[in-house]
């Protein structure tokens, strides 16, 4: 590697080259990086930037396995707080990079930590906290939030654990509040029979967040007004529609969408789950999917002897995510080659630590399932 570089690349001359001479460019970079650098792919990522990553999952288990590596450069093709995940549980020596500073989650910038403190406070000042009261939120937020979880005896959770971290905090607390996004929390609250009219959704810009008093201090479930602008989308009548068009077919979606479709579909799960149950199922069955779009489509393409087709007729892709184009992963790597770190996502030192009390927290309990 040369020598550092006071100049960094910019990124319009990336613009105006053909897609086969940015390829090259990655795949040399790559070879000269060597194992100093390991590209991550999260499971909704477009294809052509797929192609040149090492690792591929979801967002906390592709922290967790870069963590694992020797690479000096982490470059996550994903959003930010999977980013500042990466940044959480790696290796002091590592550096986390982001393609694309623009590639965000709309889901996670629904909760400002600011607006959950302010959430928190308020539920203080009617005495809803004099009972034991559980802050859990989803993996896709803000380093700032998972801290603040691990501050109040919260947790983290993703869609593959939140059924056994949602039995502990029943057992143990009063009540759960969390965020972001709410079909997920209700999702699960439901699995455990919890009735809707003890789930209250709280709107960060109204005053006790749109509910009253006596509302959340009998609430079991307190919900952030959050939503995934992909999983939001699909609707009952899509699944009535696809059972109505193609005979025979099943229908699998993520918790993400809302409780109507859950309830209506044959299976639901995190997107490791979908993978592992399309993998796995007999050749000639059908499949609707309800997830994002690239990830659906590369599903059809790995199983061709199996029906496969997104849930929804139209179009369902995390617009943020396809923000990580390959024309900003090759600038990311020829800067890196120039001795250049762009991007580098940094989560300081104090919310390091406790969003690390939070995602340990989640570890620990369930690892006892």
């Amino acid at each position: 590697m040369s020598a550092v570089s006071e100049a960094i690349r910019p990124i319009e001359d990336y613009l105006v080259m053909s897609d086969e001479e940015i390829a090259e460019r990655i795949q040399t970079a790559k070879r000269e990086l060597g194992k100093r650098v390991v590209l991550l792919g999260h499971h909704y990522q477009r294809d052509d930037v797929i192609a040149h990553c090492d690792l591929f999952g979801d967002s906390y288990q592709l922290s967790v396995m870069a963590s694992k590596t020797d690479a000096e450069f982490i470059v996550f093709c994903g959003v930010h707080f999977m980013a500042e995940s990466a940044d959480i549980v790696g290796k002091d020596s590592q550096h986390v990079i982001l393609p694309d500073m623009g590639a965000g989650c709309s889901m996670a910038d629904m909760a400002s930590i600011d607006q959950v403190e302010d959430c928190w406070e308020q539920l203080r000042e009617i005495g809803v906290l004099d009972s034991k009261v559980a802050p859990i939120t989803y993996m896709n937020s803000t380093a700032a939030i998972k801290a603040f979880c691990g501050r109040n005896e919260g947790v983290v959770c993703t869609s593959s654990n939140a059924v056994p971290l949602f039995e502990h905090y029943l057992k143990e607390y009063d009540k759960m509040l969390f965020f972001p996004d709410q079909h997920l929390g209700r999702n699960t609250g439901a699995k455990f029979g919890i009735p809707l009219d003890k789930m209250v959704l709280w709107n960060p810009f109204e005053e006790l967040g749109g509910n009253t008093e006596e509302d959340l201090q009998n609430a079991k479930l307190i919900l952030w007004k959050g939503h995934c602008s992909v999983h939001g989308r699909f609707k009952a009548w899509h699944v009535d529609k696809v059972r109505q068009d193609v005979l025979g077919i099943k229908v699998i979606v993520h918790p993400e969408c809302p409780i109507e479709v859950v309830q209506k579909s044959d299976l639901n799960g995190s997107t490791s789950y979908i993978i592992d149950v399309i993998g796995k199922a007999e050749s000639g069955t059908k499949w609707a999917v309800g997830t994002e779009i690239n990830l659906v489509n590369r599903l059809a393409k790995k199983f061709p002897d199996k029906h496969i087709r997104l849930l929804a007729p139209d179009l369902c892709m995390c617009a943020t995510m396809y923000r990580i184009s390959p024309q900003s992963l090759a600038w990311t790597m020829e800067n890196l080659v120039d001795g250049t770190i762009v991007n580098e996502i940094i989560v300081d030192d104090e919310t390091k630590h406790f969003a690390n009390v939070a995602l340990q927290r989640m570890i620990d309990l369930t690892e006892k399932k």
